[in-house]
């Protein structure tokens, strides 16, 4: 496995490695995609973990119930496959597919100041939750906020008016006292 990282500012995490699948270097891993076996799609890897950086190459994987089995090749034993364990797995930005008018990935939105329809600013996206009927935007108070509250947004077309990405802000149709 290479260590030389893409710069950081290209990548995005996808997955975690959380831990060994059998004895012959297999890794357990946590998708982040949708469906969760869209992580296979992408053969080579970029793997974090704090300051440590490798790369990866997948040659084999499956979906095992809510996680995936994946073969990194060079990693040919269980203790090897061990080593591998808490590393994100990232891929390039610019190899995700395209997207439609109006949608957008979650590591786009997040960030964003949140604004109402009266002009109040609620906040900014801290992250996105996934949710059986739809996703939740958990906005957080920042600097010029009407208050200190966290807010957690449905992310649907009646509540998110619009999302401006160049100016770095969304139009919520939202009560400020939810």
């Amino acid at each position: 496995m290479d260590t030389t990282p893409a710069s950081a500012d290209e990548l995005i995490v996808l997955g975690k490695i959380t831990s060994v699948h059998g004895v012959r270097g297999e890794v357990k891993v946590y998708s982040f995609t949708d469906p969760i076996d869209n992580l296979l799609d992408y053969r080579r890897w970029t793997l974090r973990r704090g300051d440590e950086w490798r790369q990866a190459e997948l040659v084999g994987g499956r979906l095992q119930g809510k996680v995936l089995v994946a073969k990194l090749r060079g990693v040919d034993d269980r203790d090897e496959a061990r080593a591998l364990a808490d590393f994100d797995i990232l891929v390039p930005l610019a190899q995700l597919p395209g997207l439609g008018e109006g949608e957008y990935y979650w590591h786009q939105l997040e960030g964003l100041r949140v604004i109402d329809q009266a002009g109040r600013l609620l906040g900014r996206v801290d992250h996105l939750l996934e949710t059986g009927a739809n996703d939740v935007l958990v906005v957080r108070a920042c600097a010029g906020s009407l208050d200190d509250r966290e807010r957690l947004l449905p992310y649907t077309e009646q509540c998110v008016l619009q999302v401006d990405l160049a100016a770095g802000e969304m139009q919520v149709d939202w009560d400020a006292d939810f």
